[in-house]
């Protein structure tokens, strides 16, 4: 008829509308999803120690979100290094029996040294945004270096073993992928397979003294060995020190008393200076340093 639709055109007419259909349904599906992700996190962030603080603060002080959060903060930031020192274990943390450092690595495991090391296996405030920006691998090398860097701070040594059987409860192959990853972009996790290739009188402070001279810089530094930015610029300053009294033609000794660091340590930073490659930028800094001195 004249004027009105061809059989063709309603046909053509409902596929468009089915497939917008399908399209919006889609679309809200996708948006449930999200929403639903977006809660799974919002419930974790909800049951960490920060989140029940900000809480009591509010309802404490009848206060905003935002200056509960700015109290908090200011609470991390003046006892933040305090926070360790308290008696009872804090929560996502375990004490391990491990390998000394001390003993070598060709020592039977029946004979070798045994010590306790507290490692954190959970850290809400780390591990939440990398797991839900990076996933499930590399949370999991997070947390491989975190606990290798921790054991060896504390004196100890981790093994392929111990991580996939007593900590991670996983396959050694996964480990040892794991830490294939991490050597490749260029992380140092300290192992007892790996320790001696690094040498079994290196601590993990001359380790990242021997970074910094290399030209790392302090935040790459944090991220490869697991430590804070503070705890770096310290080393570098301490080993600053040591090059200054070597320069003034003290003895190992007075080096170490001046300092207030072990006489060990005053020879790994001695070493350090006298047979490391350090790079021209790193060089300049230590010579600016001694001229500053002299003025």
């Amino acid at each position: 008829m004249k004027g009105g639709r061809s059989p063709t055109e309603d046909i053509s007419t409902g596929k468009r509308l089915h497939r917008y259909h399908c399209t919006f349904i889609h679309f809200i599906f996708i948006a449930m999803i999200n929403n639903s992700s977006l809660q799974k996190w919002n419930r974790l962030e909800a049951k960490s120690l920060d989140n029940q603080f900000v809480n009591d603060i509010i309802n404490g002080l009848n206060c905003s979100n935002f200056e509960a959060k700015a109290v908090l903060d200011t609470v991390h930031k003046i006892y933040g290094d305090f926070f360790d020192s308290s008696s009872e274990m804090a929560p996502g943390k375990a004490k391990f029996i491990v390998i000394s450092a001390e003993d070598f690595p060709s020592a039977k495991l029946a004979e070798a040294t045994k010590i306790s090391v507290t490692l954190t296996i959970n850290d809400d405030k780390e591990d939440l945004p990398i797991k839900k920006e990076q996933g499930v691998g590399a949370l999991r090398q997070h947390r491989l270096g975190r606990i290798c860097n921790e054991a060896f701070m504390q004196g100890g040594l981790l093994t392929v073993e111990d991580i996939a059987n007593r900590v991670f409860c996983c396959g050694e192959r996964t480990v040892v992928r794991d830490l294939k990853k991490l050597r490749e972009a260029g992380i140092f996790i300290p192992l007892r397979s790996t320790i001696k290739d690094m040498g079994r009188t290196l601590s993990h402070r001359a380790l990242i003294v021997k970074e910094w001279v290399k030209g790392s810089e302090y935040t790459d530094i944090a991220r490869k060995t697991n430590h804070s930015i503070k705890a770096v610029n310290n080393y570098v300053r301490k080993f600053k020190q040591v090059v200054a009294l070597m320069d003034d033609g003290y003895d190992v000794h007075t080096i170490a008393f001046l300092t207030k660091i072990s006489k060990r340590l005053a020879e790994e930073y001695i070493g350090i200076k006298a047979h490391s490659n350090i790079v021209p930028s790193r060089i300049e800094e230590l010579e600016n340093l001694l001229k500053k001195r002299e003025c």
